[in-house]
């Protein structure tokens, strides 16, 4: 007899199993070439032109690693991009890496060619758009508790969120994926991009030097994150945000951008987590000031920016929920109620291995002489089969009960 997972653990598997049976395991670059040229090329598809000219722009810029070292990123990436294997993944998050190479390069920006840094422009509109700043209030009191509460939002699942976010998404909502790879892609892009061309100080930069001129050449400060490395005896946040590459980008915060897009996914696809998953944006959003990284204004800045880019490359049907779920398919062939309670199973979707099979139903064989001798189970027809048993004394034949024909037709009693 086979072990009997839980209930939770066995929707994991099964969803498992179907992501493996879905990738593409070729690692030849002959397909890749061989798809690329049956690729019928649209308008969007000059997006990729414009990754193109802003990945030579930072490589060129890149100081660190030097010629000729840094070309080993680019022939790497090309090489994960002709491997089947590898491009499968590499592609949908070919705005992702955009990001990371514009956020790590901007640093070699000459100062002389770039905008002056902007030290008073935060604090006086959230003065004059919310009648007081904010933020320097939520810095007056401090104590080691709310350290925790706002250290572990943002120094700590901030950075583990997405990717959490994304493997649940590759596991029970995988046409999902590639869409929040790209409004999650673009979403920084825009927003770095707005951080080089606006440069703001933080809060931390007035707590240290008051309102006097910034200098590109300024230290970054790890804010309030300093007494977490206090507290545990440690200084990796003070290290990490001294040589952060873009220390003046305080508008728009991104780690409340990169909350509320992930509130508005879960909301979208789990709406049963909902609250969970704003509760979790509210206090960050609370953390990024009371840890004087941000002020309010761009709380609402990275907010607005989510949002946006969330209704800009989401479509409708899945920002309405509209994605196959796990009830889906009884309900389309007429099956009058669910096998099972969904309980913590509910993240599972029709991409889950069925319970009678090791292999999922996209990836059974129609023919039964393929597919390891399994046939293709037609489960459009699953309702008149239930029904059948119903009609044999009108029909005369049952395709369940094996009667074979009768003729004349036999009633029933």
């Amino acid at each position: 007899m086979g072990v009997q997972l839980a209930g939770p653990l066995r929707a994991a598997v099964n969803a498992l199993v179907a992501a493996v049976n879905r990738l593409d395991k070729s690692l030849s670059p002959s397909d890749t070439v061989t798809k690329l040229r049956a690729h019928k090329f649209t308008l969007k598809d000059s997006i990729y032109v414009l990754h193109i000219l802003s990945a030579l722009f930072w490589l060129t810029l890149m100081q660190v690693p030097p010629f000729p070292y840094k070309l080993a990123i680019p022939i790497l990436y090309a090489l994960a991009l002709l491997i089947p294997f590898t491009s499968q993944f590499f592609v949908p998050a070919t705005p992702v890496f955009s990001w990371v190479l514009m956020f790590y390069s901007n640093q070699f920006l000459p100062a002389d060619h770039r905008p002056a840094v902007h030290v008073v422009l935060l604090p006086t509109l959230e003065s004059v758009l919310y009648g007081a700043n904010i933020s320097d209030i939520l810095t007056h009191f401090t104590h080691p508790i709310l350290d925790i509460i706002a250290w572990l939002p943002y120094g700590v699942i901030h950075y583990t969120f997405p990717l959490v976010l994304a493997a649940l998404l590759w596991l029970f909502r995988p046409p999902t994926l590639p869409v929040f790879a790209k409004a999650f892609g673009y979403q920084n892009c825009i927003g770095v991009f707005a951080q080089i061309v606006l440069p703001c100080a933080a809060p931390w930069y007035e707590i240290i030097y008051g309102l006097t001129p910034a200098a590109y050449g300024t230290p970054g400060s790890a804010g309030g994150l300093g007494r977490i490395d206090d507290l545990f005896g440690g200084d990796g946040y003070k290290r990490t945000f001294a040589s952060s590459p873009l220390v003046f980008g305080a508008f728009p915060s991104l780690h409340a951008a990169w909350a509320t897009l992930e509130a508005l996914f879960i909301t979208a696809l789990w709406p049963q987590y909902a609250k969970w998953a704003w509760a979790y944006a509210a206090v960050l959003y609370w953390s990024t000031m009371y840890l004087s990284h941000h002020y309010l204004i761009d709380v609402v800045g990275g907010a607005c920016l989510a949002t946006a880019c969330f209704y800009f490359f989401v479509p409708e049907e899945l920002r309405n929920g509209s994605v196959s779920a796990a009830g889906d398919k009884y309900e389309r062939y007429d099956l009058e109620s669910r096998r099972g309670a969904v309980g913590a199973e509910e993240f599972a979707s029709d991409w889950t291995v069925s319970d009678e099979e090791e292999t999922p139903i996209a990836y059974r064989s129609p023919n039964p002489a393929k597919g390891k001798g399994r046939g293709h189970r037609h489960t459009a027809s699953i309702a008149s089969l239930i029904r059948a048993d119903e009609r044999a004394g009108e029909d005369g034949w049952s395709p369940i009960t094996g009667v074979g024909f009768v003729f004349p037709p036999e009633s029933r009693r």
